[in-house]
């Protein structure tokens, strides 16, 4: 909620942002696989 921070958007911008789009992506495929 709060990705609107500066210090944190340096931060947890790159490493959490791939991260959670890749988790999202495999949990989507997953749940529509099912």
């Amino acid at each position: 909620m709060s990705d609107k921070s500066p210090q944190k958007s340096t931060t947890k911008k790159p490493g959490k942002t791939l991260k959670e789009k890749r988790a999202a992506k495999k949990a989507k495929t997953k749940r529509d696989d099912s």
